[in-house]
């Protein structure tokens, strides 16, 4: 598909949810590999037993960047096989324009994505797509993250 006709297919589908992942179940392995990564070694997010002892939530919490890191997964960005864009070469995270996180997310839950498209315009030879990126966590009404996600598509 060329630019022109995605531009137009995105358009069509601006102010619409577009996208739903499947959930995904957050686990201590996956926060502890994040912590370890990111430097980021909190007892809320690494120490299971302080934080069932001092924690709100009687447990350990994802961090809030890395549900937000979640992203490109849960949008289905990453599978070579299935591109979200036919004729799109390269897709570029651009940047974030809001970002809020409304809830946590304990260990064990499970979050799925729901993306709606924001806006679409040509720029430099690309495409800017904005889409609101929503978080949610199985049985919970606040999300967890909500951000307006900025890329580019190269085609």
């Amino acid at each position: 598909m060329a630019l022109e006709e995605t531009l137009a297919d995105l358009s069509a589908k601006v102010g619409t949810e577009v996208h739903v992942s499947d959930w995904l179940g957050i686990n201590q392995q996956m926060i502890d590999d994040f912590a370890r990564a990111t430097r980021d070694q909190q007892w809320i997010h690494v120490d299971p037993r302080r934080a069932a002892a001092d924690s709100p939530y009687k447990t350990t919490i994802a961090h809030g960047y890395f549900t937000l890191s979640l992203y490109p997964y849960l949008r289905g960005l990453v599978d070579e096989k299935k591109p979200l864009f036919p004729g799109v070469r390269n897709i570029i995270n651009y940047g974030i324009n809001k970002l809020r996180f409304p809830n946590a997310v304990p260990v064990g839950s499970r979050i799925r994505a729901r993306c709606k498209v924001l806006a679409v315009e040509d720029v430099k030879n690309s495409l800017q797509l904005t889409e609101e990126y929503t978080v949610e966590i199985e049985g919970q009404s606040r999300p967890a993250c909500v951000a307006e996600c900025v890329m580019r598509l190269y085609f």
